[in-house]
Formats: C-alpha cells, structure tokens, sequence
C-alpha cells in the first residue's frame, strides 16, 4: 500500500513537470526500494514495456534522478534513485528549463524580427512592450536559478 501510494505521489509530480507518468513510475519504485534494482525488475513490478522502462532510465539518468551500479559479480545493470534534492533539481534544470529558456529567447528574438513589418505604429509598441517583458523575465530566470539550485539544495 504505502509502496503503491508514493509511486503515485511521483507519478503525479512528474505530470505536473510535464513529463512522462513512466518517469514518475520508475522513480518512485526505486525511491521506495531497499535496495538497487534492475530493468528487468522494473518492467515486471510496474507492468511497462521495455521501452518505456529503457527511455525512462536513460532520461532519468541525463536528468541525474538515477544512477546506474554495476555490481560485483553479476553481470546486470542495476538503477537506484539518488535522493539528493540539489542533484534533483540541478538536473531538471540543466536538461529541462534551461533548454527551454534559450529556445524561448531564441524564438521572441525572431519575431521580434517581424516587428519592423508592423505599419502600425501603436501595434508596434505594443509588441515591442511585450517582448521586452518576456526578454526580462528569461533574463531574471537565468539569474535566479543557480539561487533555487543551491536553496533547494542544502
């Protein structure tokens, strides 16, 4: 029971991050273990595919929720869930915020291009309004972030 409910306390969180409920699944079933499991165990206790379970370990691991432990004298890849919040969220940002910051950037600056396109000169200004708020606030979030990584992570 208590297993079950914390594997759906993560599958939930992984939603609300907008990310796979696999994700959440296959965390929170190595969160919950005593001890490291392999892909194997994962796929039969969780009732997914190999490939949901494969794709979800890779990105857990680039994400640095999962570490991967090869043990001694045994052949098989084992996972366990690193529980150290800074590494957590250190990792979601530097693959999933991040990214998406710079992209974001990316994209006002282009139709900002399309700016000097606009007849109208109040619709240009307030485009341009617009777009400066939105090239504020990425500026702000890149400064905060490295103050959320190092609060969320002592």
């Amino acid at each position: 029971m208590i297993e079950g409910d914390l594997i759906s306390f993560f599958q939930d969180g992984a939603r609300m991050l907008g990310l796979p409920k696999s994700l959440g699944e296959i965390y929170g079933l190595l969160y919950v273990s005593k001890g490291p499991l392999t892909m194997l165990e994962l796929i039969e206790r969780l009732q997914i595919s190999k490939g949901s379970a494969s794709q979800g370990l890779r990105m857990l691991k680039t994400l640095g929720a999962v570490t991967e432990l090869n043990l001694e004298d045994d052949r098989k890849t084992y996972f366990e869930a690193n529980r150290e919040l800074k590494k957590l969220v250190g990792g979601f940002i530097r693959e999933e915020i991040r990214p998406h910051l710079k992209s974001g950037k990316n994209k006002i600056a282009e139709i900002q291009k399309q700016l000097a396109n606009i007849d109208d000169p109040e619709e240009r200004a307030f485009y341009q309004e617009r777009f400066h708020k939105l090239d504020r606030w990425a500026t702000q979030a890149n400064v905060m972030l490295p103050f959320v990584q190092k609060f969320l992570g002592e």
